[in-house]
């Protein structure tokens, strides 16, 4: 946990990454937008290639190996003398991305009981999400010196993870039961199930962040209180990650997350009329309350999903399991984008939160029956 939050430190370059094509290297909107995606594509490969690793080479060279090749790509980004090499330093970039996830979730499993590993998850997206809050000050303090500073710094908060994770973990490798063979991932129907549906739920989630500052601008209302909107849901998480100790002992992760996906629709619900209301005032104000509710929703529903996940698993198979759950990510980062932008440009905020609130509704009605198919398979 340390180390994943030294490394988020540095985390808040990829909102840069357009924008420094654009001003460092002098790329039109469109060519940006390519490179841009470029990356966000070469993620979905390196979060495969980080399971395979992580269950044949181990946890902690894993984790090293993807951490050391971000900060190698971050650093051509910041020097790159033209945008050709930028470019494949954004694509490089994104090559390596991904790599550390799989094992650093596998290493949650690994070291939790099944009844604890929910809690372990949601305990560690809690703090990911305090430093991303720390994250967005120091991007605020070194934009000023300039972007390629950025990269710079991302690239030693990677360092700085690399050398925390090799220096207090142990080495790792996980023993497969003699006579055993890995079991492929993309044949177990139980994983396709939990991958459609938390497709549709990164895909929700991606829209709703991305969203609010479109939405807000839409409006005319100040950028600070994106910002501001930013900070009030970071905290809320953490916060709302001891709102899952208050729930029945009893209850099942798919009860649980049906509880998260209702308030996640009742959020979004509230932003309908928090966004007529922004409009005609020109404040974000009427966001908090929404924000503040969809991201207790978020609190439950961080860590529920990979606890699922890896204990569908054998110890030597979770890497590759995570991460071809983890794809989820990948696909909901190409379809988000376009999601917000239709919706906005054609009917505008009101139905986008309208929208996202009908999914998370949709979701919530189906974890029973994802519950039963997943359980009995």
């Amino acid at each position: 946990m340390a180390a994943r939050v030294v490394d988020r430190l540095g985390g808040f370059t990829l909102a840069f990454l357009p924008l420094l094509l654009v001003t460092a290297y002098d790329a039109p909107l469109r060519v940006a937008g390519l490179v841009t995606a470029g990356f966000g594509l070469a993620t979905i490969p390196s979060r495969l290639l980080g399971g395979r690793l992580s269950d044949h080479l181990g946890r902690r060279a894993t984790i090293v190996l993807g951490l050391v090749g971000c900060a190698l790509a971050q650093t051509l980004l910041a020097i790159a003398p033209g945008l050709a090499l930028a470019a494949v330093g954004a694509v490089l970039l994104g090559l390596c991305f991904e790599i550390y996830e799989p094992p650093s979730q596998a290493l949650v499993a690994d070291l939790t009981r099944p009844e604890q590993r929910a809690a372990a998850y949601s305990a560690l997206g809690a703090a990911i999400a305090a430093a991303g809050v720390l994250a967005g000050v120091l991007a605020a303090l070194l934009a000023g010196f300039g972007l390629r500073w950025l990269f710079v710094a991302d690239a030693l908060t990677c360092l700085a993870c690399a050398a925390i994770v090799r220096a207090g973990l142990p080495g790792d490798r996980p023993a497969r039961t003699s006579g055993a063979t890995a079991s492929n991932p993309w044949r177990d129907r139980r994983l396709l199930l939990m991958l459609g549906s938390g497709t549709a739920f990164a895909t929700t989630y991606l829209v709703m962040i991305g969203g609010v500052p479109l939405a807000l601008h839409r409006d005319g209302v100040p950028s600070g209180w994106a910002g501001v909107l930013v900070a009030v849901s970071a905290a809320t998480v953490i916060a709302g990650a001891r709102f899952r100790g208050w729930l029945p002992s009893g209850w099942g992760p798919f009860r649980r997350m049906t509880v998260g996906y209702l308030l996640l629709a009742l959020g979004l619900g509230l932003a309908v009329p928090a966004a007529l209301l922004a409009a005609r005032t020109g404040t974000g104000a009427a966001y908090l309350l929404p924000v503040v509710v969809w991201s207790v929703g978020d609190a439950l529903l961080l860590g529920e999903p990979f606890a699922v996940v890896a204990g569908l698993a054998a110890p030597a198979d979770r890497g590759r399991y995570l991460a071809a759950y983890g794809v989820c990510w990948g696909l909901a980062t190409t379809a988000a984008p376009l999601l917000v932008t239709g919706l906005l440009a054609v009917w505008g905020p009101a139905a986008l939160w309208g929208t996202c609130a009908l999914a998370a509704l949709a979701l919530a009605c189906s974890q029973s029956r994802l519950g039963v198919a997943v359980t009995r398979q």
